[in-house]
């Protein structure tokens, strides 16, 4: 073998290695975490496009998962914590029916492998949705993306809602959207919530006057749904960041 070619071999080597480790990089934390959105909150609430955009079992085999949206014709509500999936529905009595499944679709869905969350206290001046968001805004101000966190924690009192569209309702306004919709309370329980915070997707991912999208679900899981109204118990309420915020 000549010298030119040892050379050559010696820079292919070089240049395959260089390879795996640029695609090790770009499998770290920071891209595993990358939060991803499919279909948009308005094209359903003002364009009544009600069937599914995303079959969540095709998911399923992500490590790590978390999630949130409704489910498709709007006839219940999804959450995936940490790979595994939740669907609330409303019964014939009114009652709520919280399952465990994979087998769900849903007309827009938000979601994100998480592998490490760096846990801290919430302050205890933060209690309500409006502080939360104040607080989450403060702590976000020099991130650019969207991303999830986690509270778990005892709450004083929650509102939350299933949707619960009648079949062949026509949609053409978030007041179509939340026909049959309904609303449940929890007060003094264990719960844990999944949020989602982003500055930039108001009618896409959250509504127009916030920057969260909340599911919450009690840690007997019996209920679960969408976060209206929300009031958490001072100084019991832990938060979870995802580590790549602190990257």
């Amino acid at each position: 073998m000549t010298r030119f070619s040892k050379t050559l071999l010696s820079t292919r080597a070089w240049a395959g290695i260089l390879v795996l480790i640029i695609s090790w990089g770009t499998s770290s934390s920071a891209y595993a975490q990358q939060v991803k959105m499919v279909g948009a909150m308005r094209n359903v609430m003002m364009k009544g496009q009600l069937r599914a955009t995303v079959d969540l079992d095709t998911l399923s085999s992500k490590t790590h998962l978390f999630g949130l949206g409704p489910m498709e014709n709007l006839a219940g509500e999804i959450l995936v914590l940490d790979g595994t999936a939740y669907k609330a529905t409303v019964q014939p009595d009114n009652s709520m029916k919280v399952e465990e499944t994979f087998q769900l679709k849903a007309p827009f869905f938000g979601y994100a492998t998480v592998e490490k969350w760096v846990e801290q206290k919430l302050p205890a001046k933060v209690q309500t949705l409006p502080q939360l968001e104040d607080y989450l805004t403060q702590r976000a101000a020099n991130v650019k993306e969207p991303f999830f966190f986690k509270l778990e924690g005892m709450a004083e009192h929650a509102t939350i809602h299933v949707v619960n569209l009648p079949a062949g309702t026509v949609v053409r306004s978030p007041k179509d959207a939340h026909q049959g919709q309904v609303d449940y309370a929890v007060a003094n329980v264990p719960v844990q919530v999944l949020g989602f915070y982003s500055t930039a997707h108001k009618t896409i991912f959250t509504h127009h006057d916030t920057n969260l999208h909340l599911h919450l679900i009690t840690a007997d899981k019996q209920k679960m749904g969408h976060v209206d109204g929300l009031k958490l118990k001072k100084g019991a309420i832990k938060l979870y960041l995802p580590q790549t915020l602190f990257n």
